[in-house]
């Protein structure tokens, strides 16, 4: 297996913090179910109005935000996390979000982040990021 193509792994994930509250047996299943893969430089991850399917977090790189009607509005680096607002709350992208230097995302599916994400966000009251 490619290291592009091996999941995440709990160490990685810990460093997120949205997921640093996981005890390390659920971090370690989810970082099981999660997705590595890398980004090129001006790549779109996710772009506003799609649906949203994954939840990422950015392992290393530096990545754009951006919304139609406001323009550029935050950078994300290793240890943020984005993508949580569509699947929590059911709704399109509510941003896009571009690759500005090579970068490696981990990510995961619905079901992965309705089992070991969502709980965070009801505890936290918030979402961390944007999409």
């Amino acid at each position: 297996m490619s290291p592009r193509e091996s999941p995440a792994t709990a160490h990685e994930l810990a460093r997120v913090e949205l997921l640093a509250g996981l005890p390390g047996e659920l971090l370690t299943r989810l970082a099981a179910r999660m997705r590595r893969e890398g980004v090129a430089p001006g790549q779109a991850v996710v772009l506003e109005g799609e649906p949203g399917e994954r939840f990422y977090v950015v392992l290393s790189g530096v990545l754009a935000v951006s919304q139609t009607s406001l323009g550029p509005r935050r950078l994300l680096r290793a240890g943020d996390s984005f993508g949580e607002v569509a699947l929590a709350l059911s709704i399109p992208r509510t941003a896009s979000v571009r690759a500005l230097v090579p970068s490696a995302l981990a990510s995961c599916d619905r079901a992965a982040f309705d089992e070991f994400v969502r709980p965070l966000l009801a505890d936290d009251g918030e979402a961390h990021s944007s999409e």
